[in-house]
């Protein structure tokens, strides 16, 4: 099998659900770090534009958006499952919540004046406009929740968390950790790293016992490679071979010129020759001049297909 290469930074929350996850499966794993802010060439040279992190590539296969890497690292490593409760679809329902309202609740709330202070603090006020002008340009014209109403929504929020621990629970749904408390994790997390901040947790202890918890799971075992050997394994490689069935209301076939763009932020779009289109997985196949032959895969919720004229 080839090796898992988690392209990532170590701040970035969703890269931390990924790597827990890599964790509490007990997979070994190759890490490259990537800057934090664009210019991202070795990213773009395996994705073709995708610029969120964390990607996972296994061989010259590139996987975007952490519900579809936790769906490919559940197939890799079936035990421990991700769904250890036979409540798939809400467990999926949830992660999707945590994922989305939560953690731009979570992001909100950290990004408020105090909150930037503590985090970014000591850089440089280039940098800091860097960062800054980066993370616009990723919302678009999306406006950021104003932070009395993130205060009074996480609150809110950490309050039903805490509910769902009531009744002794360790993990959200009962004696093991799911999708959901990976999903749920990575906002709590960033909020607990936040200094003066952090206290609006403590109105939870259920949840901050939790939180000890799954920060105890780790990281697996992680072993260091440079992005061009990353991009070195992708040339050497071939990518999978892929179901050719097509599951899409598009009218648009295999082997077409496509675009597949995310649907809230970051909208960079991806172009290629589409080669999967299931009821859950979109894919393209591209080639870079650096990277070779590349199929770039996508979750199908929260994407766009599109025919490319």
């Amino acid at each position: 099998m080839s090796d898992l290469i988690l392209h990532h930074y170590p701040t970035s929350p969703f890269a931390e659900k990924i790597r827990l996850i890599l964790g509490h499966k007990q997979l070994a794993w190759k890490s490259v770090l990537i800057p934090v802010i664009m210019p991202k060439p070795d990213v773009v040279a395996l994705t073709g534009g995708y610029r969120r992190t964390p990607l996972l590539q296994i061989g010259a296969d590139v996987y975007c958006d952490t519900a579809l890497i936790a769906d490919v690292l559940e197939r890799r490593a079936p035990t421990p499952s991700l769904y250890p409760h036979e409540r798939t679809g809400l467990i999926r329902t949830v992660a999707q919540w945590a994922d989305s309202t939560l953690f731009w609740t979570a992001i909100a709330y950290a990004f408020q004046p105090a909150g930037m202070q503590a985090m970014f603090g000591k850089l440089p006020p280039e940098h800091l406009q860097a960062f800054g002008a980066d993370r616009a340009a990723m919302r678009g014209n999306a406006p950021r929740m104003p932070v009395a109403e993130a205060t009074a929504n996480l609150t809110e929020y950490i309050d039903r968390l805490e509910n769902m621990l009531a009744d002794g629970k360790p993990y959200l749904f009962g004696a093991l950790p799911g999708l959901a408390d990976f999903s749920v994790y990575h906002p709590v997390w960033y909020v607990s790293r936040v200094q003066g901040l952090s206290t609006i947790l403590e109105r939870a202890p259920k949840l901050l016992a939790w939180l000890a918890r799954m920060t105890a799971i780790g990281h697996g075992t992680a072993e260091k490679i440079s992005s061009t050997d990353a991009i070195n394994i992708c040339r050497d490689s071939t990518p999978l071979a892929l179901e050719t069935a097509v599951t899409d209301l598009h009218d648009i076939a295999l082997g077409e010129r496509v675009t597949i763009t995310p649907t809230d932020y970051a909208l960079d779009p991806v172009e290629g020759e589409l080669v999967l289109a299931s009821a859950t997985e979109l894919a393209v196949r591209r080639h870079d001049e650096r990277a070779g032959t590349v199929t770039v895969h996508f979750p199908r919720n929260g994407y766009q297909l599109k025919k490319v004229a």
